[in-house]
């Protein structure tokens, strides 16, 4: 498995990340055992990164990464935390909440559940309209000082927020989606990435399944619901119209970018088969044009 560094100042990671959203949360019923195995085998192949937020599964995806590293080296594993999100008793996205009081509290609880006392790289789920990313960023700041963070990221956030956050404290990557159907963020995004040097973790790399013939009308429609609510609850949340355009060269020639594909279970075979599939698509997606 190839590595990079995630921007100048971030962690040594796999090129291929594990989203492990889908194994407890969002795509349908997810078997435990398996997710677990699905986790081992993805280390075993040289995958570091494992994705998480501490609003999947309402905390359950970080018990569940928590079991599957158990005797495993922590320092060989890189852990990457979304935080922010609320929901409700019926699992319901609604709202955002990134003040530096929440902040503290959310850590709390998540390294409380990972069994861990750090976290790699830690994140606001989305841009809370409420709070100035700069009140945001030094909350992490504070963090990375007494040492419960490493590396601070973003997600899903436009090119001012961006700016804006970098000024406050290094940003190791930015999360958002990225793919052969889904590249906006080429027009003004990318660019500032690598003019600051921040890294790019893209998820939806196979466009749901789209682009690996394993597409499921089903599991897309239920997301694709979950995320529509989410984001009704931020006027400033980030959306990717997911048009496809002529093939150019792109980020991914960089070594600024990883890749994050999810699964919600997986046999060994299967995860294998993944990661092949990931590395198909983007070495397609790095061809010089026409």
């Amino acid at each position: 498995m190839n590595t990079r560094r995630l921007g100048r100042t971030g962690p040594q990671v796999s090129a291929i990340g594990l989203g492990c959203m889908g194994m407890s949360d969002l795509y349908g019923p997810a078997d435990q055992d398996e997710s677990i195995a699905t986790i081992h085998a993805a280390l075993d192949a040289g995958i570091t990164l494992l994705d998480t937020g501490d609003f999947y599964g309402m905390g359950a995806n970080e018990l569940l990464i928590r079991d599957a590293l158990r005797g495993r080296q922590r320092e060989n594993v890189q852990i990457s935390v979304k935080f922010g999100a609320l929901r409700d008793p019926a699992g319901t996205f609604v709202g955002y909440d990134s003040r530096p009081g929440a902040v503290r509290n959310f850590v709390a609880y998540t390294l409380r559940r990972l069994g861990t006392d750090y976290i790699d790289v830690y994140r606001p789920a989305r841009l809370d309209p409420n709070v100035p990313i700069e009140e945001t960023v030094g909350a992490i700041a504070d963090l990375v000082k007494a040492g419960y963070v490493r590396h601070i990221g973003l997600s899903e956030v436009g090119v001012e927020t961006i700016r804006r956050a970098h000024a406050v404290a290094p940003i190791a990557d930015l999360q958002i989606e990225y793919s052969l159907l889904s590249r906006d963020i080429e027009a003004e995004i990318l660019p500032v990435c690598r003019e600051l040097g921040i890294g790019v973790t893209a998820y939806g790399v196979l466009s749901r399944g789209l682009l690996s013939g394993q597409w499921s009308k089903a599991s897309v429609t239920f997301v694709a619901r979950a995320r529509v609510s989410a984001a009704r609850t931020s006027r400033t949340t980030w959306r990717s119209s997911r048009r496809c355009v002529r093939l150019q060269t792109s980020a991914a020639r960089t070594r600024r970018v990883s890749r994050l594909p999810g699964r919600s279970h997986a046999a060994k075979t299967s995860c294998r088969s993944s990661v092949r599939g990931v590395e198909r698509s983007w070495s397609m997606h790095s061809l010089q044009p026409n």
